[in-house]
């Protein structure tokens, strides 16, 4: 390969990595929103304008006088004053400027690389996919308001669910790109077992799950009920409540318990599918760092889980919480790209 791609395609693996970079840092800044009670601070779309912060006092009392007609100040924060809702405007706007930020790094250095010839022949409309899947994610952001801006002060936790989610499925894709033309540019050689592969693929799976359910539980304040004993929930394994709605599968996604009970099992079915598959790669003399780590970082999440459990919720363990869950997603990735990719003999442009 002539030194110029190598380069070439090291600089497209950087970008992509640091594109993942500001994401994840994106998803904590969503989660610290969320965790303040910041994200129905803003009640207007403004794509553009909207970049722009209040700067002066009659803009401020513009857009405060909009967020009092909301049903969150009306139910919740009718106590606020004009200063008060200053905090919580700044992390919601900081939150969508992000995004806007994020779509500009992502897609100005995109056509740059595409007008260069940078970008391989069969990476272009994968690139490209990315950059639609960013713009849904603000659609999808501002979809997921909307559904606390009618009657109840409070998102769906159904479109909460489905805007982290594409987050994550976002950063997951940037990651195994940015892997992939790394590993091209080095010419290394990799070791593909298919075994391996496909137990990870259900790690990531019931991963994945888990994920969407903490979504759920974010979503709806489930993680505020039973906080003062794991893995029990009261005195019970299974919480009374878990019955209460007809028919019983709609507690699963609705009822507070019956959300948690469901997040608390899968999360540790998850960590001993992930325990199993790191001591799969030690039975194939599997020599990434990176195995070790997830095998021990999966731990950590859990306790992590736990403690943010019993502290009711406090901000900061539920966002480093949060952030573990992308730390992990992005290592088991590299897991999965270890033991699937392969090295092509020859790449065209």
């Amino acid at each position: 390969m002539p030194q110029d791609q190598t380069k070439y395609l090291y600089t497209l693996a950087y970008w992509l990595f640091f594109s993942a970079f500001c994401v994840f840092t994106m998803i904590i800044v969503g989660a610290i929103t969320r965790l303040t009670g910041s994200g129905l601070s803003m009640v207007e779309w403004r794509p553009l304008v909207g970049t722009i912060p209040p700067l002066n006092d009659a803009e401020w009392s513009r857009v405060f006088e909009l967020y009092k007609e909301s049903p969150e100040f009306q139910k919740k924060n009718f106590w606020m004053g004009v200063d008060d809702f200053k905090i919580i405007f700044f992390w919601e706007w900081f939150h969508r400027l992000m995004g806007r930020l994020i779509g500009l790094i992502y897609a100005l250095p995109l056509f740059f690389f595409l007008a260069k010839g940078w970008i391989p022949s069969g990476y272009k409309l994968r690139l490209f996919g990315l950059l639609i899947l960013g713009g849904l994610q603000g659609l999808m952001g501002w979809y997921m308001v909307k559904s606390g801006l009618v009657d109840i002060p409070a998102v769906s936790h159904y479109r909460l669910a489905a805007h982290l989610s594409l987050a994550f499925l976002i950063i997951s894709f940037l990651i195994w790109l940015g892997l992939s033309f790394r590993k091209i540019a080095a010419h290394t050689h990799t070791n593909p077992d298919s075994a391996l592969y496909n137990h990870g693929l259900i790690a990531l799976t019931f991963l994945a799950l888990t994920i969407c359910w903490g979504a759920y539980t974010a979503g709806l304040d489930a993680g505020l009920v039973y906080n003062d004993t794991f893995p029990h929930m009261g005195d019970n394994w299974i919480p009374e409540e878990v019955w209460f709605y007809k028919p019983v599968w709609l507690n699963f996604f609705e009822n507070h318990a019956g959300v948690q009970f469901i997040h608390r099992w899968l999360a540790m079915i998850t960590v001993a599918i992930v325990i199993s598959f790191t001591m799969h790669a030690g039975y194939k003399n599997r020599t990434e760092k990176v195995f070790i780590f997830l095998g021990i970082f999966v731990l950590a999440q859990m306790t992590l889980g736990i403690v943010t459990l019993y502290s009711h919720v406090n901000l900061h363990a539920a966002t480093a919480h949060q952030a573990g869950a992308v730390i992990l997603l992005i290592s088991l990735i590299t897991c999965l790209h270890a033991t699937r990719f392969t090295q092509p003999s020859q790449l065209n442009r």
